[in-house]
């Protein structure tokens, strides 16, 4: 067996994918015992499933069992050439763990922090309510944008009670539009969208962004406020 079979061997394990029928011999067998060993300690859905673990493993076992060559000096060299295969090979394995539990770490946090951004709400320390629409401009399914100056935004019903969100993109703070057909908000600069209610629905960025954050908002004589910033003095 080659040390390309092997590298293919532990890239097929790590990947989930039942590598293909061979018989190692005693340096190629302890190579997958450690990438066995690593696969398991995957993480989420990438896990090769535990009977075809155990298989592989007892597959393994009977391979080791056998008796090893005899001749001048092959014990010697088989154990160093095993020593080096073996390192190279859990320090490749563990690189791609160490990726897997890495992504799914950064993947937690990022969603948790999306999640928290999904409540989060403007609160300008100084500001002012401004009007921003007319109650009866914003029925119930209707999305009504609007641009005050210092914050810029847009207005929808829920359940009958006006809700507001910005109007700026999370990513790089481009201009949101009103696609009003699809009920989604767009971001021109990189294929981000957002629905109404500020939930990032579609995006080709590296990471999610965050959702839109809300703004404060009332609803006073018929019409419709939003709470926002002072211009600077």
């Amino acid at each position: 067996m080659t040390g390309r079979d092997v590298r293919r061997y532990v890239d097929d394990l790590l990947n989930g994918r039942r590598p293909r029928s061979f018989r190692p011999d005693d340096d190629d067998a302890e190579q997958m015992r450690a990438a066995i060993t690593l696969s398991s300690a995957r993480l989420g859905a990438d896990t090769p499933s535990e009977s075809f673990l155990t298989d592989l493993q007892q597959r393994l076992a009977a391979e080791i069992d056998e008796p090893a060559p005899d001749g001048p000096g092959i014990g010697a060299h088989s154990t160093r050439r095993r020593q080096i295969l073996i390192g190279t090979s859990v320090a490749a394995a563990a690189a791609a763990v160490g990726a897997v539990v890495d992504h799914a770490f950064v993947g937690g946090v990022q969603a948790e922090r999306n999640e928290t951004a999904a409540d989060a709400t403007l609160e300008p320390t100084t500001g002012a309510w401004r009007a921003v629409a007319a109650s009866a401009d914003v029925p119930e399914g209707a999305t009504v944008a609007f641009d005050v100056g210092t914050i810029s935004g847009f207005v929808h019903r829920v359940d009958g009670q006006p809700q507001a969100v910005s109007g700026i993109c999370t990513h790089q703070g481009c201009r949101l539009w009103l696609d009003a057909p699809a009920e989604r908000l767009r971001c021109p600069c990189h294929s981000t969208s957002f629905s109404i209610a500020g939930q990032v629905l579609s995006h080709q960025l590296p990471v999610t962004p965050a959702p839109l954050p809300h703004l404060q908002i009332r609803e006073n004589g018929g019409t419709i406020e939003v709470f926002a910033p002072t211009e600077p003095a």
